[in-house]
């Protein structure tokens, strides 16, 4: 009777039986027979009173509904965005809470922040998600787990009214063993998923949680299932390259839960995308309870190795059958690569490469959180490869397994980071929860994407705070060092920097660094592309990357606005259009666009090339290559947010300055007059897929219609691997330019080019204006003439202009570093000029509609002039694009009648050192010619004593 009955249950528990897919996971996850997909619709309940635990609710069906993978804002879940929302993340600026000017942003169901992207609902606390399964009989006596694969991020199991317990990785998939609670027959899966800040602090501007960018939400996402292995099944496999020998090292981590001796046969076979024949490799061993193998597996004679230029993986497939228990299966892909230092340069596989990086902050506006789907990551890294870059560093968080895989395939090196910026308001290193943390996620984050080799470099995170933070990461790169040597190690993104880390990570070879304003390299230094980095590293023995260079800022594109049709919206872009239109100006919000775009982009250009000039130089990371959304608005991408081109410039036109092979010009200066020569000294910085041999460079000289009107080439070579290393050098005279122009210098090496804008001018310039009165003061001589027809140029030196009028607006040549909330106005608050080229005031002064280097020397002997406190819609000859916050109509050049006669008034200083100044001295020319000739008609009115309280 007691036979039947269990023959009864048996088929009854068959027939409930849920659909199991069987088959393979993708690499890095576990492989089972059977699996139990449990995406789709789960119940859900919002636990805002965090009573879900007292009031037990996991004994109870839960009464709202959502669907995963996801997350309770891309389910339409949470509070409405207000004054009181308790954000993740640090608002520098405040004054969007108090100032009369966000008023009716602040406004209860009007609400608009400016300081980051904002989304459609906000929820920080607990809440539960809950399902029921059907388990069948075939997996009695199996290892059941429930896998995770991103949840964030402290997650609470239950099956039934049994507590399974708690995990809190915020980098790696959370995997919890069911075995002893999933027997035959239905079952309630009951998770609690908390994402407040509790036991640890990884800080709460990290990328890993912050509302700056991927969000602080809440829900799992990826891969959602429950999977049933044998009893003796293989828990974990790590690969160890070793390119030297031809041959890898598996450790296998096998585990046996039957309680007694197992017999095991694990057979290995590594099987390369391309066709080479490689042999299964066999053991036979005995299994107690959990044991740790190791295996050398020969790779042939000629192995493939993976890099940027051949990114050939293998995968490992491990087979694990024991005489009782069954049969387990796990395929790992890895690559056969050696990433490491060699003095201050990193290699790939014995040869030398360059880090040319930008950052990934975990900014995905359309669901809050990161893709992880494959194809997505590979979009992206290709995306990163047309502009050049070779290199993702993952600030202060780690992404999924997808984006790995992408990186393997598409070959790029990673640098991860364990989920933490410890600073403003957190520590690390002075004996808090989150020291041991970051070891835990580290093994995490190294047991599950270890294999990868894309997976090139560690640290704990980003510029840590804390008194004893030397200390906690010297121990954390030894650690490491000693445990894998398969990546690299240092010990935080930015500092310290210790002897015995394998690369530094610092700001300091940068052309703009934080705090230096109006005093850093492109500010204060007349414009020329002959320095280097040399003196600043030369101190380290190991390879400097530099930290976050650029953080260029753009206008912003107020036409993105319509993409953001996710869960994050640009209200923040709304607030800056606003303030644009209020102040007359929506119209110019293109050119503003374009013309702070082509600034940026010779910031970075700037940036990038004194890092590939700099002989043993190790690398860059770009903060970056697209769009920051959070602190304030931080727009220093080239590309927004969905990796997407603003129009102004290309990858094709990005990655001459930026790539493999780079040639590279050491200009003394950018402004010449024309009984000057030209002497420029011509590099390569040269990290290609082979030596470059027998190769002639040239080059040529071309007028702005693109005619040539010299060229020439340099001495026949064969180029090694590295860079410094120097081509020849150019000499040109100039005699034969006899009008302001602007000239492109372009060099081509072996298909590779680059090129560089430089201005000559007449060294003499003939007799012109005599009846032009050139002052910097408004006085009664002035007076007169222009009562009496007459015609004048004010032209104010800097530090004239009245504070109320624009005296205290901090402006210089490069565009705004970061952002102005952030940084404190940090200067220079502007983002260049914009002007029209074909006006005739600019006739002999060759100009684009932007600023490039010819502008240099205006932008530092200069006032921005409020428009508004002079005239209403006054438009001047050269505008200043101001802060998209502000939005103030700016100044250097405009024109007006004033009593009877003519005037332009200039904010830039026209008359000191003028043989100095040859800029300077050219544009003072122009303004002249156009005041005398007969297009000098300007209509708009305006009494002398307005201009007059400019600066009296």
């Amino acid at each position: 009777m007691r036979k039947l009955s269990l023959l009864l249950l048996i088929v009854f528990l068959q027939l409930a039986l849920i659909t199991i897919v069987k088959g393979q996971s993708k690499n890095g996850s576990l492989t089972t027979d059977y699996r139990i997909d449990l995406s789709g619709s789960w119940a859900f309940q919002i636990d805002s009173l965090d009573a879900g635990i007292t009031q037990q609710w996991y004994k109870n069906t839960l009464n709202d509904k959502v669907t995963l993978p996801g997350s309770m804002t891309t389910n339409g879940k949470g509070n409405d965005i207000t004054t009181h929302t308790p954000w993740t993340g640090s608002i520098e600026d405040s004054t969007w809470f108090h100032s009369p000017d966000y008023a009716q942003y602040r406004e209860p169901g009007h609400v608009k922040v400016p300081f980051w992207l904002q989304p459609v609902k906000y929820y920080k606390g607990a809440a539960w998600y809950q399902k029921k399964v059907s388990i069948s009989s075939s997996w009695y006596k199996k290892h059941i787990e429930l896998y995770i694969e991103r949840s964030h991020w402290e997650t609470t199991v239950w099956v039934d009214n049994k507590q399974i317990g708690m995990q809190n990785s915020l980098s790696t998939a959370q995997i919890f063993d069911l075995s002893n609670a999933l027997s035959p027959g239905q079952h309630r899966i009951t998770i609690r998923v908390d994402n407040r800040v509790k036991d640890f602090n990884v800080g709460q501007n990290s990328h890993s949680i912050s509302d700056h960018t991927q969000t602080n939400w809440n829900g799992m996402i990826g891969q959602l299932f429950l999977q049933a292995k044998p009893l003796v099944y293989i828990d974990d496999v790590q690969l160890y390259p070793d390119i030297k020998n031809k041959q890898v090292k598996a450790r296998i981590q096998i585990k046996n839960t039957t309680g007694k001796a197992a017999n095991v046969n694990v057979n290995l076979l590594a099987t390369p995308k391309q066709p080479q024949a490689l042999k299964a490799l066999t053991k036979r061993l005995t299994i107690a309870k959990n044991t740790v193998i190791e295996i050398t597996y020969p790779m042939g004679e000629q192995p493939l190795l993976w890099s940027e230029f051949t990114p050939d993986t293998y995968k490992m497939t491990i087979s694990l059958t024991t005489d009782k228990s069954g049969k387990d299966e796990r395929s790992v892909t890895f690559g056969m690569r050696e990433f490491s230092a060699w003095g201050t340069q990193f290699t790939i596989n014995n040869r030398l490469t360059f880090l040319r990086g930008t950052l990934e902050c975990a900014a995905y506006p359309k669901t809050g959180f990161p893709p992880t789907d494959v194809a997505s990551w590979v979009r992206i890294l290709n995306i990163c490869k047309s502009y050049g870059l070779n290199h993702l560093r993952f600030h202060s968080w780690c992404p999924p397994e997808a984006a790995f895989e992408a990186g393997d395939q598409v070959g790029f090196y990673f640098q991860i980071e364990c989920a933490s910026w410890a600073n403003q308001g957190a520590t690390i290193g002075d004996g808090k929860p989150l020291d041991q943390y970051i070891y835990d996620e580290s093994n995490r984050i190294v047991k599950a994407y270890g294999n990868h080799p894309s997976f090139c470099m560690m640290t704990y995170g980003n510029e840590p705070a804390g008194k004893n933070l030397v200390k906690y990461l010297t121990d954390f790169v030894d650690y490491w060092k000693k445990k894998d040597p398969r990546r690299l190690y240092s010990t935080g993104s930015g500092w310290p920097i210790i002897t015995g880390s394998d690369y530094n990570s610092t700001p300091d070879p940068r052309i703009q660094g934080w705090g230096q304003g109006l005093k850093s390299i492109i500010n204060s230094q007349t414009p020329k592309t002959d320095y280097d980095w040399t003196d600043i590293i030369k101190k380290w023995q190991h390879p400097t990357v530099s930290h976050e260079i650029g953080q260029w800022c753009v206008y912003p594109d107020f036409k993105e606005i319509a993409q953001y049709d996710g869960v994050l919206k640009a209200k923040n872009f709304e607030i800056f259009d606003d303030v644009l239109k209020k102040h007359g100006m929506g119209n110019l919000a293109a050119d503003f666009l374009f013309a702070s775009g082509k600034l940026q982009a010779l910031c970075y250009k700037a940036d990038i090339e004194a890092a590939l000039r700099t002989p043993g130089f190790g690398g860059f990371q770009l903060l970056g290559l697209n769009d920051f959304p959070g602190q304030g608005t931080a727009l220093v991408g080239v590309l927004n947010p969905f990796w997407g081109d603003k129009g102004y410039i290309t990858g094709k036109e990005y990655s001459k300055f930026c790539n493999a092979v780079v040639p590279l010009a050491r200009f003394p200066k950018m402004v010449y007059l024309n009984n000057e020569v030209l002497t420029v000294p011509i590099e390569i910085a040269q990290f290609g897929p082979q030596e470059l041999t027998n190769v002639i460079p040239n080059w040529n000289i071309k007028n702005n219609a693109g005619d040539v009107l010299f060229k020439g080439v340099l001495e026949r070579t064969t180029i090694p691997f590295g860079n410094g290393i120097k081509l020849g050098v150019i000499n040109q005279s100039f005699n034969s330019i006899t009008k302001p122009a602007k000239l492109t210098l372009t060099v081509v090496v072996a298909g590779y080019e680059n090129s560089w804008d430089f201005f000559v001018y007449p060294a003499a310039l003939p007799q012109i204006g005599q009846n032009v009165m050139v002052t910097n003061t408004i006085d009664n001589k002035a007076i007169e003439l222009l009562n009496k027809g007459g015609k004048v140029l004010l032209t104010l030196e800097k530090g004239q202009l009245k504070k109320d009028k624009g005296g205290d607006i901090a402006i210089g040549f490069s565009s705004i570093f970061w952002n102005t909330a952030w940084t404190k106005s940090q200067p220079p608050v502007t983002l260049g000029i914009l002007c029209d080229p074909r006006h005739p005031a600019l006739k002999e002064f060759p100009t684009q509609s932007y600023s490039n280097w010819q502008w240099w020397d205006t932008m530092s002997h200069s006032n921005a002039i409020k428009l508004d406190s002079v005239a209403n819609g006054l438009q001047p000859i050269v505008r200043v694009v101001d802060d998209w916050v502000t939005a103030r109509p700016l100044g250097l050049i405009f024109e007006c009648k004033a009593g009877n006669g003519k005037l332009i008034v200039s904010g830039i200083d026209l008359q000191s050192d003028l043989d100095k100044r040859p800029e300077a001295r050219q544009l003072l020319y122009s303004l002249k010619s156009y005041m005398t000739g007969d297009q000098f008609l300007p209509e708009q009115k305006i009494d002398i004593q307005k201009i007059e309280s400019l600066y009296k």
